[in-house]
This record gives C-alpha cells, structure tokens and sequence, in this order.
C-alpha cells in the first residue's frame, strides 16, 4: 500500500450497551481504545424485530366501518 494514503487500521474495544465487550480491528479512534455503543443488535427493534403497531389487526375495511360505521347518509 501507498503510505500517507489509506487510514491507520488497528485494534479496538467494542462495548456494548449490555455490557459486553469484544475485540475488532478499525480506523476509529487510536489502538487500544474503547468505542461505547450507544444503539446496537442486541437491543435496537431493526435486528430484535421489535413491537410495531403500524395498522389495526382488522382490514381496511374494518378500519372505515370503525370511523364511520354510525354515519346515516341515507333517505329518512
């Protein structure tokens, strides 16, 4: 490699936000530095498959009967 071009590439402590810890190679920080985690897989919804209520378990058109079933547009 071309030196003074690529990044220095050294060993760093991951911690995680339970509390473990693991060893990887990086150009983040200085050699033997720790980076803390603030967001990782063990407790972000993306990789746990987290709670979502996004829709109502019924259809769509159980949602309309919902909102507006009490409506009487008809003749009296």
């Amino acid at each position: 490699m071309k030196s003074g071009v690529h990044p220095d590439y050294h060993m760093i402590m991951v911690e995680m936000t339970n509390g473990t810890k693991f060893e990887t190679r990086s150009t983040w920080g200085k050699e033997g530095d720790t980076l803390h985690l603030d967001i990782d897989p063990s407790v972000h919804p993306a990789w746990t498959g987290g709670k979502s209520s996004m829709l109502d378990t019924g259809g769509q058109v159980a949602r309309f009967n919902k909102r507006f079933g009490g409506l009487t547009l008809g003749k009296k």
